[in-house]
């Protein structure tokens, strides 16, 4: 391999221990201590920063008993749900059901919109809104995805982001965006020395567009 393949193997690698950890509902601290490393140290190998030997990969696989051809492949684990008990899911379906409907309470504050207004728009009863917006009723998702496109939201805001489906969809999703990369960016993206380089384009998109105008004029007089 050359240094740049060895950088993307080792953010590849990265990807996937981390996928196997939270697939597996355990905390770096947990992994760490099984594999007899320092929880930095364990934690620089799942942002690439750092690889872990044979033996220690070794270790990790039996620690949260997963086949170990898992950090040679493609895929990300697909049975994390089933990770959790019965309970377990009753509780977080709960939960997630209260925080639903408290957003969408929040979206249709911000929308400067009553609830008389959703109803008339969307067809659906005032009375089961209300239901909705207390976590008393379970709302569906395509009267969700209705409720939204009034509001001019979409059902993709309301994805958990936070819990034990959470991560393991954000650990997919990031997994998949890399892997989809050209090649060459791929390299370009693993490389240290250009790391400034993406710091910059980091805090350029963050700008405003004045702001960007801004600097832009500024780079136009130091050039003429």
């Amino acid at each position: 391999m050359t240094n740049a393949q060895i950088t993307i193997r080792e953010k590849k690698l990265g990807l996937l221990i981390k996928d196997a950890r939270v697939a597996e509902r355990r905390s770096i601290k947990e992994c760490a201590d099984a594999i007899g490393v320092k929880p930095g140290i364990f934690r620089a190998y799942e942002e690439g920063r750092r690889s872990p030997s044979l033996p220690e990969l070794e270790a990790l696989v039996f620690f949260l008993k997963i086949p170990i051809s898992q950090f040679w492949g493609n895929e990300t684990l697909s049975d994390v749900p089933n990770s959790l008990t019965s309970e377990d899911i009753a509780k977080l379906i709960a939960l997630r059901h209260r925080i639903v409907g408290a957003l969408i309470r929040q979206e249709r504050t911000n929308a400067n919109m009553s609830i008389r207004h959703l109803s008339s728009e969307t067809g659906i009863p005032q009375s089961r809104i209300k239901a909705y917006e207390l976590g008393e009723r379970t709302v569906s998702v395509p009267e969700l995805e209705t409720i939204l496109s009034v509001m001019g939201s979409r059902v993709e805001t309301f994805f958990d982001q936070s819990g034990p489906v959470g991560e393991w969809l954000s650990a997919q999703l990031a997994m998949q965006k890399f892997t989809d990369l050209p090649k060459e960016l791929q390299e370009f993206v693993c490389q240290p020395v250009n790391r400034p380089y993406i710091d910059l384009a980091m805090k350029l998109s963050s700008m405003s567009r004045d702001k960007l105008r801004s600097v832009a004029e500024g780079l136009l007089d130091i050039t003429l």
